[in-house]
Parts: C-alpha cells; sequence; structure tokens
C-alpha cells in the first residue's frame, strides 16, 4: 500500500481529500502544521520518531487555530488514520516577516503562494521522506496531469522551438516526452492553481490533489457522507495569521509603529490629503481613502521613497505591460516569445496576452486590453488553457 502524507488543514477540502485518498487505497498520515505553540507532549507515529501533538485543550493561537487543530484531530480520529502536529515557528516567521517587508517596500505580498513554496509542499515533502512515504497531498482545488512537455504555444519563437508555419510552435524536448503539470481544478469558482506556480518541479510527480476533480459541493456532500463533522465548516476568507484582517494592526503588533505617513497625490503630484501610512494601502484600493470625488479613485501606485500614495482614475489604473521576475517555470525549453494568458492575482480572469522572456527568470507581458490594478508583489501566473506554464512576481 502507497503511504501519502496529506496536509490537515481541519477544514472540509483536506478532509474529504483523506477520504478520497483512503477511497483509492493510499495509506494515509495526516499532517497539521503548527505556527507558534509549543508542546512537551509527543506521540509516535509507529515508524520510528516521535512528534508534537495537539491538544485539544490547548488556547495557543497561532497559524492556525487550536479549533482547526481539534478539527482535524476528530477527522483522523474518525477515519483512524494516525495524525500528527508539527510546529514550524521559524518557517511561519519567515513567512510574516515576507509579508511585512512587502508592505514596508510599497508592495502587495501573497502570503499563500510561499506558505506553499516553503511549507505545505516544500516542509512536508520533507517530512514526508522522513516517514517513508512516497507521495504529499493536499486539499487545493487543483489537478496534476500528466501531459506533454512540448506544449503548443500560439506565436512562439526563439529558442528550442520548431516552427510548423502555421503560426504554432513546439515547446520541449519533444512530443513524446510527458511529464506532471498543473491544470486549474474543475470548480472555475475555487481554483487554486494561480497560488502553486512556485511548486518544486522536482516533485511534482509526488504531489496529489484529490479534490481537483471535484466541485465543492461534491466535495461537502463526500464529507457528510463519511460523517465528518466539518462538512458545513465555513471556508476561511483571510490570511491565516491574520485572523481579523486588520493587516495594519499587525503591522504595527509586529514591527512597531513605521513613519510612514504622508502626501495623497493625484497622477500629476497635487496634493489632495494626508494618509497615516502608506503600507495601510494597495494598489487599485478604492475604498477607504479619506477623500470624496465627483467620480471614483483608486491608488495607481505607491512610492514608499517619498512616502506618497498616489491616486487616479480607473482609466488611470489600467495597464497595458508588466514584467514579472523569479519566474519559476514548469515547461522545458521556454521559447523567446509565445501568446497565452495571463492571470494578475486570485479571482482574476485570465487574459489574453503576448509575453517575452527577458532572461530566465524575468518576462515582460503585454495584454491585448488594459487590465487594471496590476499590484507589484503579486504573482503574475501563465495559463495555456487550463494548463500553468509557470509564474512569478509583478515588479
Amino acid at each position: 500500500m502507497k503511504r501519502v502524507v496529506l496536509a490537515m488543514s481541519g477544514g472540509v477540502d483536506s478532509s474529504a481529500a483523506a477520504v478520497l485518498l483512503q477511497e483509492q487505497g493510499y495509506e494515509v498520515i495526516g499532517l497539521f502544521m503548527r505556527s507558534g505553540a509549543t508542546e512537551e507532549q509527543t506521540c509516535s507515529t509507529g515508524l520510528g520518531i516521535s512528534l508534537p501533538v495537539v491538544s485539544a485543550k490547548s488556547n495557543k493561537q497561532g497559524c492556525c487555530s487550536a479549533s482547526d487543530a481539534a478539527d482535524a484531530r476528530r477527522v483522523a480520529d474518525r477515519l483512524d488514520i494516525p495524525f500528527h502536529a508539527l510546529n514550524f515557528q521559524d518557517a511561519f516567521g519567515r513567512i510574516k516577516d515576507y509579508f511585512a517587508d512587502e508592505y514596508l517596500a510599497g508592495r502587495t505580498p501573497n502570503p499563500c503562494v510561499m506558505c506553499n513554496n516553503w511549507l505545505k509542499f516544500g516542509k512536508l515533502w520533507d517530512f514526508a521522506q522522513k516517514v517513508g512515504a512516497e507521495y504529499i497531498a493536499s486539499g487545493h482545488y487543483a489537478r496534476l496531469e500528466q501531459a506533454a512537455m512540448a506544449p503548443k504555444l500560439d506565436g512562439a519563437n526563439g529558442r528550442g522551438v520548431a516552427d510548423d508555419g502555421a503560426g504554432e510552435s513546439t515547446v520541449g524536448l519533444s512530443p513524446e516526452s510527458v511529464g506532471p503539470a498543473i491544470f486549474r481544478g474543475r470548480d472555475g469558482g475555487k481554483d487554486q492553481s494561480y497560488v502553486l506556480f512556485g511548486i518544486d518541479r522536482a516533485i511534482l510527480d509526488r504531489v496529489i490533489f484529490p479534490v481537483g476533480d471535484f466541485d465543492k459541493p461534491d466535495v461537502r456532500e463526500k464529507a457528510q457522507q463519511s460523517g465528518l463533522r466539518v462538512h458545513d465548516k465555513a471556508d476561511s476568507q483571510e490570511i491565516c495569521f491574520i485572523p481579523d484582517n486588520d493587516y495594519a494592526g499587525f503591522l504595527e503588533r509586529y514591527r512597531g509603529k513605521q513613519d510612514t505617513a504622508g502626501e495623497i497625490v493625484d497622477t500629476v503630484g497635487t496634493v489632495l490629503g494626508r494618509h497615516e501610512g502608506y503600507e495601510r494601502f494597495t494598489v487599485g484600493q478604492r475604498k477607504g481613502l479619506g477623500l470624496a470625488f465627483g467620480e471614483p479613485r483608486y491608488v495607481v501606485r505607491l512610492e514608499p521613497e517619498t512616502r506618497r500614495v498616489v491616486i487616479g482614475t480607473r482609466e488611470q489604473l489600467g495597464c497595458h505591460t508588466l514584467e514579472g521576475d523569479r519566474f519559476n517555470w514548469l515547461i522545458d525549453n521556454v521559447p523567446s516569445g509565445f501568446r497565452c494568458e495571463a492571470q494578475i492575482r486570485y479571482g482574476h480572469r485570465a487574459a489574453p496576452a503576448e509575453v517575452d522572456v527577458l532572461s530566465d527568470d524575468r518576462i515582460k507581458v503585454t495584454f491585448d486590453e488594459p487590465q487594471f490594478a496590476a499590484a507589484p508583489g503579486q504573482a503574475v501566473v501563465l495559463y495555456t488553457g487550463d494548463r500553468v506554464l509557470g509564474g512569478g512576481w509583478i515588479c
């Protein structure tokens, strides 16, 4: 029987994933990731190592709450699978540092992507190897399928490309070269492929997304049929270490009071008012500006060096081009230019675009139509159809 370590959050998705994995014949080990609570109590894995366990009576809150930990444990008990908790305080601290650094640099961070890169798939795979598991799994709404490492991309040109003269080119080693590829989840409203672009390609063939082929109502029904009381648990909508959604409050508690107050100006530099800190704003923001106009105004850009918040009209918020860096490609022999669809934030509809590859980890995206609120620090993820080609960070 193949062994898999499943990241269990206490929510319905990872809980239903445990059921589906069991139905597929896997030996499931549940792992809850703690953000800083320390427990002296340990339990045996039965695999030669001991791990800290979650106390149902603990009120120590971290990135994942004690109630979530209790829910995850109850699911594991119901399904009769081993359940463990590991303290990832240092790794969560790295994510919090990144979050604070980005906001104070005038950028809009995406901690969910970083959490996936550093924790849910990095640390999860490390743990899986220690306990002799061949696979890792999560409750993400995405699909992994074997696909050609030479996908056809419209308008491709440059290195590693053979043009067939019909406007399509083949990227990759050979038509028969195949490997694991990330695709959008079946439930378009819940698709999470956007936050998964950073997974190390080397472990993709060891990753399983059990709920990716299901719609959310079907996932809830599966959990209910299995007698799991989390079947109707509400989805988490906030950043896990900021449950009250008070980003400014978190930054002040985490980094102390910052000298970031300054002017609110329009796009030509006319002073319109003052703000208490540029880190309280993000590109595309309309509400909470503290100013009244005859038509809506939006945050167009942030200028940390002058501590200015620049606002403008929706038209001034739009952009035709952007650059992305620190790119993680999920295909081979990337051409120097090609057409695809680019998504610039979670929930944004991917838009047709031309991509120019500037270097191994930097691209330029030119959209067919202007896109709004392309915030530096957010991810830009490229797709062909439902397949993820790769992603990076908006400069």
